[in-house]
């Protein structure tokens, strides 16, 4: 959807400092960059508290110009609206129709949210990690988390604006920037540089992090988990299945089950329970995005719920299998249609946008001990399947690796991830009837497999003007 308010550049990003006081995790200061600089803003722990409070905030929220375009919404919606899990229905409110119909340009909002908003938090995670406060165990704390939500932007940021690393390490990725300088206008660094400062950033996270919080903070296995997902992004099986069962054998995370399937996905809290959750973003009753927020859009029972599930996808679900509760049928717009229900909270504590869960550490295991190890990748298969009332995968071969794949589409449906599956895997996005005809068959040499540059960045950054995404 093109968005009217105005826009914010990365220029503009990193000419604004910090925050002075919170109150909670909501309330932010911010101040021209002659007012104070970032040793001056951050110069106790408390600072440092504070600061990493609205780094957590800016996951949730962005930028002021676009509030619902980071994992609140946008992310966790476009990470399954660009491929094969949702459709807009006919009965919109136009949220979206650009990326349902995979018509979008440099001009898209969206796009410039996730842009603007990934830097934002960037910027709050450079101030922490670079604070010169000395080091304690609190210290060290909050720059192990600032490093990995650093390290969730960039992995944010360098699977939405460029293509997979399995495609082109030397390709262009999107600039780096670690240190506060507001006169900066960067250029594209390659994928690669971008991926050794994700691993760099979540190697010091596990090193440095110690206490456990709540699911809503980063901990020492939440690094470690989110390493897992980079790590298969990368194609680096070894590690990906090594960092995967170091949180599965380490972390003291407990699964889901058939019985409290239906119950998690109803509370809509943070929790300490380490039941299934090993990071969200919060939204809770003070810091939330109302009826902007991700359940708004798909929950039936607020004023949007444009979005709905795909038929083929509801298909997939057994009888039996806990998850097709999740998405029960109805008709909207005059047309049968299978709704979702993952998000229902949509007053008070709405609810949260899960990022990590345990479930997903055992089908990256999986995924990752082919195809040497056929037995454990069963194993590792169906300890989701076997919790869900599915029937077990007994595949073997190239088949295995289908079901394994088939098998992340229908227990991570709309979290976020099945578009970024398809472009590791270089695979065509193949779209069911629910969407317009001509975006049905979205190969993988589309130029739109990758959003633009906003237009509004490569305006005001001569660098990066002559290094937009070919075809915009």
């Amino acid at each position: 959807m093109k968005r009217s308010s105005k826009h914010i550049s990365l220029a503009v990003i990193l000419g604004v400092s910090l925050f002075l006081f919170s109150c909670k995790k909501e309330f932010l200061s911010v101040v021209p960059p002659t007012s104070l600089t970032p040793e001056q803003a951050l110069s106790t722990e408390a600072d440092l508290q504070v600061a990493l409070r609205g780094a957590y905030q800016g996951l949730r929220t962005g930028v002021t110009s676009y509030t619902a375009d980071m994992y609140g919404r946008s992310i966790p919606i476009l990470g399954d609206l660009l491929a094969d899990n949702t459709y807009q229905s006919t009965q919109n409110t136009n949220r979206y129709t650009l990326h349902n119909n995979f018509t979008f340009n440099v001009t898209d909002g969206n796009s410039m949210g996730i842009w603007s908003g990934c830097y934002s938090v960037i910027l709050r995670t450079n101030n922490i990690i670079n604070s010169a406060i000395a080091s304690n165990a609190n210290v060290d704390q909050y720059k192990g988390e600032a490093h990995a939500i650093r390290a969730l932007a960039y992995f944010t940021l360098i699977r939405f604006f460029s293509r997979p690393y399995t495609d082109a390490p030397t390709g262009q990725g999107v600039p780096i920037i670690t240190t506060y300088d507001p006169s900066a206008k960067p250029g594209r660094s390659s994928i690669a540089e971008v991926y050794t400062l994700i691993n760099d950033d979540l190697n010091k996270a596990y090193s440095l992090l110690t206490k456990f919080t709540n699911s809503s903070q980063f901990n020492k296995y939440a690094a470690k988990a989110l390493h897992a997902k980079v790590y298969l992004t990368m194609g680096d099986l070894a590690n990906a299945r090594t960092a995967a069962l170091d949180v599965i054998n380490n972390g003291g995370f407990s699964p889901l089950t058939t019985a409290n399937h239906a119950g998690y996905w109803a509370n809509s809290a943070i929790t300490t329970s380490k039941l299934e959750t090993i990071f969200e973003v919060s939204s809770d009753a003070v810091g939330n995005l109302s009826f902007d927020a991700l359940s708004y859009l798909y929950s039936q029972a607020g004023n949007y719920g444009d979005m709905l599930c795909a038929d083929d996808l509801y298909a997939l679900y057994e009888a039996g299998d806990v998850r097709r509760a999740l998405y029960p049928t109805g008709t909207r717009g005059g047309l049968p249609s299978v709704f979702i229900n993952k998000y229902p909270v949509i007053t008070g504590d709405v609810s949260d946008t899960k990022v990590l869960r345990l479930s997903e550490m055992y089908l990256i295991a999986a995924e990752a001990s082919l195809p040497a190890n056929e037995t454990d990748a069963r194993t590792y298969v169906n300890f989701v399947t076997s919790r869900r009332g599915a029937s077990p995968i007994t595949s073997t071969g190239s088949q295995l690796l289908e079901d394994i794949i088939r098998e992340r589409r229908k227990e991570l449906a709309f979290e976020g991830d099945r578009y970024f599956d398809l472009m590791r895997l270089k695979r065509t996005v193949q779209r069911s009837t629910n969407y317009p005809a001509t975006a049905r068959s979205i190969t993988y040499d589309n130029y739109r497999r990758i959003l633009p540059i906003p237009q509004i960045e490569t305006d005001a950054n001569p660098t990066i003007k002559g290094q937009q995404n070919p075809g915009y």
